[in-house]
């Protein structure tokens, strides 16, 4: 029996599916889910993604779990015990699709000048929300944020306008690169660290967007025949904008999403950035998902027989918790990796785009729902 929905399936397996789950130490985890576990309970529940799968449900299992046990054996048994993998199968028959992505480290300065020209912003004012409530007549439904204004709700300027200067005096500069490029990659990852010249570290994590949707610039450089599609990487990207400096404005700005920022813990360096699920990212262990599908702190074991430079040459296959959202991570069975902060992990994130199988693990008392 399967679980059926309009553009997937979820199929019951046994955990010997799951190809490396034998010598995956699931660990790791554990301090994740307790810290979902206290955002739950003191904060506020996660949004239900149209999977069905509830907050509720996922902090009765994270209590049902305990702590972390001594060894990776008995971890997993845990999971075994209490839980059902599930095979997302999407109805076009294509497997799942991995990327991957990472907290960079940006110099920047306080102040504005010839050389740091480059604005990270916070939040505007007149930037808000949008839901069915408030979202204009003809409006796409993709808009999250909109601008608004005395007359009414627009969409708010886009990456090409906001780099010509519509914020300048409004006071939102956090800091300055010397680079738009780092601001552009930035962008993408929604989080950085920031380093200023006395040795200071300040770090920054997503605030909302200008509500435009994400446009891949790899992907318009592979149409214009640019890079080799077996070549596409944020490293092969980047190495393209370098020698080409006079076509770097019209290819960031056909991406007109805009990221805003806001400040972020940065009390425990080791820790990753607080993301989406507004827990600290665990590298190596964190996915990004659709939120629209999926819960967040969910545990998925992700599989990849393509994907093995993270692994020192072995295929990739771990579990890990949906953690974080991206504007680019769209579907059931596609998601983002954290593979860390700096530029090791950037090296690492950057050629990642592997076809991989997604298996949710459903705790055993929402299973049955689903034919577990």
């Amino acid at each position: 029996m399967t679980g059926s929905f309009a553009d997937f399936t979820l199929r019951p397996v046994p955990f010997s599916d799951l190809a490396g789950w034998e010598n995956d130490d699931p660990a790791a985890l554990f301090a994740g889910l307790r810290a979902c576990l206290e955002h739950i309970r003191k904060v506020k529940p996660y949004r239900m993604g149209s999977l069905g799968l509830t907050a509720d449900e996922l902090a009765d299992f994270i209590e049902d779990v305990g702590d972390a046990p001594a060894d990776p054996a008995s971890a997993r048994a845990l999971f075994e015990d209490r839980c059902t993998p599930f095979l997302i199968s999407r109805a076009d028959g294509r497997r799942g699709f991995v990327t991957a992505f990472y907290e960079p480290e940006v110099e920047v300065s306080e102040t504005r000048d010839a050389v740091w020209a480059y604005p990270f912003y916070y939040r505007p004012d007149d930037l808000v929300d949008l839901d069915e409530t408030n979202r204009p007549a003809g409006m796409d439904s993709g808009y999250m944020f909109a601008r608004l204004t005395p007359d009414g709700i627009v969409p708010y300027p886009d990456r090409g306008e906001i780099d010509r200067g519509f914020l300048e005096g409004r006071g939102l500069e956090i800091a300055y690169a010397k680079s738009k490029i780092d601001v552009f990659f930035t962008h993408v990852q929604g989080a950085a660290r920031l380093k200023y010249p006395d040795g200071r570290v300040r770090r920054i994590t997503y605030a909302a967007k200008a509500g435009h949707p994400f446009s891949p610039v790899g992907k318009l450089l592979i149409d214009r025949g640019e890079i080799d599609p077996a070549e596409i990487s944020m490293q092969s990207i980047r190495a393209w904008l370098a020698r080409n400096p006079a076509k770097v404005d019209e290819v960031l700005w056909h991406n007109r999403s805009y990221i805003f920022f806001r400040d972020a813990d940065v009390s425990d360096p080791s820790l990753g950035p607080v993301a989406a699920a507004k827990v600290p990212l665990i590298a190596g262990r964190s996915l990004a998902v659709d939120r629209q599908v999926h819960t967040f702190g969910f545990p998925f074991f992700i599989r990849s027989e393509s994907l093995t430079h993270l692994d020192g040459g072995k295929p990739f296959g771990r579990l890990m918790l949906a953690l974080d959202t991206g504007s680019a991570i769209v579907g059931p069975a596609r998601g983002d990796i954290f593979t860390g902060s700096g530029f090791e992990a950037g090296e690492l994130a950057g050629t990642v785009r592997n076809d991989a199988d997604f298996y949710i693990l459903i705790p055993k008392a929402a299973a049955s729902r689903y034919g577990g």
